[in-house]
């Protein structure tokens, strides 16, 4: 197994570097243009094969790397099926499962965030990459892109901390430097799980006053197109 962490600093996002050490087939998870290179390089270092790019969902702070990552590679560019893009390669649904080399992805279908929410349970490794729906001591905002606090609520409470305490907790952004939680310590110690039910959480949410990203009028319309008009 062969597993990084990478950061692009403008936006915050965490880009996840999965591989098979035997047939050394890569996954790249949430992948940001501006990094192109970075990418490219590791890969050659490591003496990898880039099989997939998966989106996690469609990103309103920055834009996407699958289009040239496909173009640069041939790897497949995938992302959920409720997302509104014509530009993947294929899709993912709840349930299914990715493999590379002897690895597998077992895809959870999170909304709430946005209506095309993923998250990806690596049990193999005992990793989760949950995306924008459940962060370190956070969870994603609902306010915009079909957001829904109630659909929100019942992908953490009815999916993600159902998985085992020991599993590594992989968000798609942090911006207080963590980098890795559990999901018991999530469990435990995340304030926005600590409500009393969903309309406790969808009172919650509702009273959060955020500004939208600044990025958001020029990374959507990018990221509907696998960020290859940009």
């Amino acid at each position: 197994m062969i597993f990084r962490q990478l950061f692009e600093k403008q936006s915050s996002t965490y880009t996840y570097l999965l591989a098979d050490s035997t047939s050394r087939a890569a996954v790249l998870i949430d992948p940001v243009l501006t990094e192109m290179e970075a990418y490219l390089r590791l890969l050659q270092e490591l003496d990898l094969r880039l099989v997939m790019a998966l989106d996690t969902h469609v990103h309103a702070d920055h834009i996407t790397a699958l289009g040239a990552l496909r173009e640069a590679t041939g790897c497949s560019s995938l992302m959920g099926q409720q997302a509104q893009t014509d530009c993947v390669s294929a899709r993912f649904c709840d349930g299914q499962v990715l493999r590379f080399g002897s690895q597998q992805l077992q895809v959870l279908y999170t909304p709430g965030h946005t209506d095309d929410s993923y998250s990806f349970y690596w049990a193999q490794q005992g990793m989760v990459f949950t995306g924008d729906t459940l962060l370190i001591r956070g969870t994603g905002r609902t306010d915009f892109q079909n957001g829904d606090a109630a659909q929100q609520y019942n992908s953490l409470f009815d999916k993600l901390l159902r998985l085992p305490e020991q599993t590594l907790v992989y968000p798609a952004h942090d911006y207080k430097g963590w980098t890795v939680s559990t999901i018991g310590e999530e469990r435990a110690h995340n304030p926005r799980l600590q409500i009393a039910d969903q309309a406790a959480y969808i009172a919650l949410m509702g009273s959060l006053r955020l500004p939208h990203p600044a990025m958001m009028d020029v990374a959507v319309p990018a990221n509907r197109v696998c960020g290859l008009t940009v």
